[in-house]
């Protein structure tokens, strides 16, 4: 007898994965964490029941938070990653030789534990010395920083549970503080065939805080609908006008420089959610 794994997306439609076995499962002090070895996309890490990450699809999504605004800002040389336990963001931006500093804010360890376990090709660069990993509540962090950091990436669940905060206008606000005065922020900001009207809202927020305000998307097939966004906040420059000479060569999977500006022509039902 085969056993599945479902993410139910929304009341009437779900994907499944065949499950090898459970390698762990825990209610944490903050949400249900199972780490499961499934046959199609590697050890995968569920949240409350909601695909985070997966070994073989994980290089899209970090790849495309880290890299648009990396390259998009000519200088970043303090980066803050707010969630993103499994450690694959901080990875992506420790390619760029700019980045002086990497801080992860993570509000539950044991996420950081177990993909560190059973991630370390996602996790694996979470000791690196330009890394700082603190365990603790990502909106208050930013709440207690002013002019500290030239990158800010918001690699959240979607919003339920303790991830809920990160998706208000007063957190835009409060990034907008913490950041410098060319700072650059960006957010995942789910998919727009379930989610259109927290796009929407998230979009006017976000422009009502930043003086440029884009939104871009990419193919990850085990996220709902495999269509996902993200939105990125700037005080002054454009990722759409980022110079040829400020792209370099990386090892990627995903991303690539002409990529950088496509993933900004977006469908027009994406589009309509923006305007």
């Amino acid at each position: 007898m085969s056993t599945w794994f479902t993410e139910k997306q929304t009341e009437n439609f779900g994907i499944t994965a065949k499950i090898k076995r459970s390698l762990h499962t825990e209610k944490t002090d903050f949400q249900q964490l199972d780490m499961l070895e499934t046959e199609e996309w590697g050890n995968m890490l569920v949240l409350d029941d909601m695909v985070m990450t997966t070994q073989k699809d994980e290089f899209v999504y970090h790849e495309m938070v880290a890299h648009v605004p990396l390259f998009t800002h000519p200088n970043p040389n303090n980066v803050l990653v707010v969630g993103g336990g499994d450690g694959g963001v901080i990875r992506e931006v420790l390619k760029h030789p700019e980045v002086e500093k990497a801080t992860l804010v993570e509000i539950d360890g044991k996420v950081i534990e177990y993909s560190k376990h059973y991630l370390p090709d996602i996790a694996g660069k979470l000791e690196d010395p330009r890394v700082e990993v603190k365990v603790a509540d990502g909106f208050m962090h930013i709440a207690e920083s002013e002019n500290d950091y030239d990158v800010i990436m918001v690699d959240s669940t979607e919003p339920v549970g303790p991830a809920v905060n990160l998706f208000s206008k007063g957190f835009y606000e409060g990034i907008a503080k913490a950041l410098k005065n060319d700072g650059i922020f960006v957010a995942q900001t789910d998919n727009p065939w379930f989610k259109a009207d927290l796009i929407r809202q998230v979009y006017s927020d976000v422009k009502e805080t930043f003086p440029i305000t884009r939104v871009y998307t990419a193919n990850i097939p085990t996220y709902p609908s495999g269509l996902w966004t993200f939105t990125i906040g700037s005080k002054q420059y454009d990722p759409l006008e980022v110079q040829e000479e400020r792209f370099h060569d990386m090892e990627t999977k995903y991303y690539t420089k002409e990529l950088h500006k496509a993933a900004f022509a977006l469908p027009k039902f994406v589009k309509d959610l923006t305007e």
